[in-house]
């Protein structure tokens, strides 16, 4: 580790930039970063950010963690299948948790939804957990509710006692805290604590006489500490993900300004109270040199669908982060007005939409498809009317499907910020990008991957067709007897089914060689594919907020998690 000094102008003041490098970093997936990380960005333009791992790969890509995703071409060498990326679909049971309690309906500003917040599996007690923000009077006047639910739809809220420093009022309720005054917040299940009091972990701005970020912890997610570390900031919506790729927490603070409007900066340590500490006030520019600019909304982003509002550049919001498998999802909250003063007097809501993101390096974002993920409506009368905000720990592993929870608000005709409550939307396990081929059988030929598990798994929708695969050398010819004729035909839709050869019972022989594998579709979609070490199937990927059925936060599961 080295560090640089420089000398930079920034908007607000003249500091100096202390840069610190993590020379020849290489990283699970053979991605090698900078000398220089973060990386600085310079200053934000309305373009799409470039992703330096995609122009230039590995020479060979080790494929141990998680499951493989067709999101980009990073594993991809040749094929004749056609990409197409999916959206999550709104469960029907939607809102799965509203406002119904008294000291969430008291104002009117009546919400109970997490803002970030966080939804999480728990596998002590094998219970979905969710903490969200419980409305009162006003935008900042919210306290925070703990809820519970044992299939993820339907929502209990129980009854706490004894929670110190909480008023009177609140005896008998689902309030673990009233911090009366706050914005966003993230609340994050740690299954790699040393400390098991540290086992949930709460990072929130609070207003007290100006934004401070404000980090506690907690051994139930009940009970809270004093704060452990609290620095002023700039920017209201901020929040803080784990990547567990490279061990680091990672801030997500809100800045903004010029033509870009609402945008991020990042910064990152191992150590969640020395990472809030490093915090300035700065407008998010800290002396120290961190955090750095990060991302914002561009050009290729979708404008608002109400003609009056088309021509307002869209803005980033919010971004959420969470790991997946094999790579980082980063959840894109898009702005595209109207601006709060005519939301406020026309009775609306601004227009906030979800969009996908995904990361194999944990900063640079590559983001393929602009359609909107999770989307708001804008009819009358709708639960989710216009404003759709993420949730903190991303999305849930619930057997075949993944569960991503939605904060969103109805239409205000009092000129407030609406009643509030959270959303369910579901997609397929791995399902955010499939490659597709018709009747015509299509191949996908990868780059040249190491591994050292001996069972080759598949997600993969072909029915009514099949899928076949072969193992190839680096000159780009079969091994024997892991040939296309030896290959016994998938036909099924799974989201985990194993591929096998006749005359040998797994890929030992091959196990920790480079080899490239080349798959043959016929009639369907492929989904994801990984290499692992046990006749489970467990992808040793991780598993974001986790799911029923697994233990930690990493897939060591396999079937048995289904």
């Amino acid at each position: 580790m080295k560090i640089l000094r420089v000398w930079t102008v920034l908007p607000l003041a003249l500091v100096v930039l202390t840069v610190m490098t993590h020379a020849g970093e290489t990283l699970y997936n053979g991605i090698e970063l900078p000398d220089e990380w973060p990386p600085k960005r310079g200053k934000l333009i309305r373009e799409p950010m470039p992703v330096p791992y995609l122009k230039n790969r590995p020479e060979v890509i080790p494929i141990d963690v998680g499951r493989q995703l067709f999101v980009d071409d990073f594993l991809i060498e040749k094929t004749t299948l056609k990409r197409t990326f999916h959206a999550a679909e709104y469960h029907p049971a939607n809102p799965v948790l509203k406002p119904d309690k008294p000291w969430e309906t008291k104002g009117k500003s009546n919400v109970a939804f997490p803002y970030s917040g966080g939804v999480w599996h728990d596998p002590a007690g094998n219970l979905f957990k969710m903490w969200y923000v419980v409305g009162n009077e006003g935008w900042i006047t919210h306290w925070f509710g703990y809820a519970t639910s044992k299939d993820g739809i339907h929502w209990d809220k129980p009854v706490l006692k004894e929670i110190k420093g909480r008023r009177k009022e609140l005896d008998g309720s689902n309030v673990i805290m009233d911090v009366v005054h706050h914005d966003s917040c993230t609340f994050w299940l740690d299954h790699t604590a040393r400390d098991p009091k540290a086992r949930f972990k709460y990072f929130t701005t609070e207003k007290r006489g100006g934004w401070h970020y404000t980090y506690r912890t907690s051994a139930d997610g009940i009970h809270w500490s004093e704060p452990v570390a609290s620095k002023p900031i700039w920017g209201d919506r901020t929040t803080v993900f784990h990547n567990p790729f490279r061990k680091v927490w990672c801030l997500s603070q809100r800045i903004g300004g010029g033509d870009v409007g609402r945008a991020r900066a990042y910064m990152e340590d191992p150590d969640p109270r020395k990472l809030v500490e490093k915090i300035s006030r700065n407008r998010g520019l800290s002396a120290g040199g961190e955090p750095v600019f990060w991302t914002n909304a561009d050009d290729l982003d979708p404008r608002n669908p109400v003609d009056k509002y088309k021509d307002i550049k869209p803005q980033l919001y919010n971004l959420d982060a969470t790991p997946y498998e094999s790579l980082m999802l980063g959840f894109f909250t898009i702005w595209t007005g109207p601006d709060n003063r005519t939301v406020a007097r026309q009775g609306l809501q601004k227009r906030c939409d979800v969009l996908l993101a995904f990361s194999r390096d944990g900063f640079h974002w590559h983001r393929p498809n602009r359609e909107r993920f999770i989307a708001a409506s804008w009819k009358d009368g709708s639960w989710n009317f216009g404003n759709i905000q993420s949730a903190g720990g991303g999305c849930l592993v619930v057997g075949d499907k993944l569960y991503f929870y939605v904060s969103a608000r109805a239409k205000d005709a009092t000129g407030g910020h609406g009643k509030g409550s959270t959303g369910l939307a579901t997609l397929r396990r791995d399902g955010f990008a499939s490659m597709d081929a018709a009747e015509k059988s299509g191949t996908l030929t990868t780059r040249t991957l190491t591994f050292n598990g001996k069972y080759l798994y598949v997600n993969t929708d072909c029915p009514k067709g099949e899928l076949k695969a072969e193992v190839l050398d680096k000159d780009g010819k079969a091994i024997e007897p892991f040939t296309l004729a030896n290959c016994k035909a998938v036909s099924c839709d799974k989201t985990l089914a194993a591929v096998t050869w006749q005359g040998v019972a797994d890929l030992s022989a091959v196990s920790g060689k480079p080899v490239r594998f080349r798959f043959h579709l016929k009639n369907g979609s492929l989904y994801a594919f990984w290499v692992s070490p046990a006749k489970s199937g467990a992808s040793h990927g991780y598993v974001a907020a986790g799911g029923p059925g697994f233990i930690g936060p990493k897939d060591t599961m396999g079937d048995a998690a289904y």
